[in-house]
């Protein structure tokens, strides 16, 4: 089972950061350009699915619920539409237990879904995050005591974000 570090690594996969740091501009990515680039993406993370061949409709499907959760937690309104794709049931265990089942058709969605899911149910999805940032976005995992953490770095986006409200502070106070 993959772990929310691996969800927020997922989320990732396309980098929305366009901030300088130290005279060099970060440049926006999208990193899942491909059917293999996504089995070498599934293949590094150990998520099922980089064995057999990918095909466009997968790395599509793929893409399309990495933006879904993406919006979810932008609090974008229709975010939460998008995962109607996505239908969870229990299942039973041998067990006797049950467990959080998707059934996409695709191993590796799967996967994400029941994490993303579990995570959910158990109160940690919350702190899942996208920085603060305007000209970052990148997804975090808060692991501050308080759970309030607004950026992926205090040292970079929080340090740039908390400078540039100073500075506009002071200019409107000249």
């Amino acid at each position: 089972m993959a772990t929310l570090d691996v969800i927020v690594d997922f989320l990732n996969t396309v980098d929305r950061r366009t901030f300088s740091r130290h005279g060099e501009t970060h440049v926006a990515a999208e990193h899942l350009t491909s059917p293999r680039a996504l089995a070498d993406w599934l293949a590094a993370h150990g998520l099922p699915g980089a064995d057999g061949p990918l095909r466009p409709a997968d790395l599509n499907a793929t893409v399309a619920l990495r933006t879904a959760l993406r919006r979810v937690l932008a609090g974008e309104p229709d975010g939460t539409a998008a995962l109607t794709d996505c239908p969870l049931r229990l299942v039973p265990e041998p067990s006797g237990g049950l467990r959080i089942a998707a059934r996409s058709g695709r191993a590796w969605l799967d996967e994400i879904v029941e994490t993303v899911a579990q995570g959910a149910a158990r109160g940690d999805w919350r702190r899942v995050r996208l920085c603060a940032a305007p000209d970052c976005r990148w997804a975090f995992h808060d692991t501050s005591r308080s759970g309030r953490g607004r950026w992926c770095a205090m040292e970079i986006c929080g340090n740039r974000q908390k400078t540039r409200t100073y500075r506009e502070r002071h200019q409107g106070a000249r």
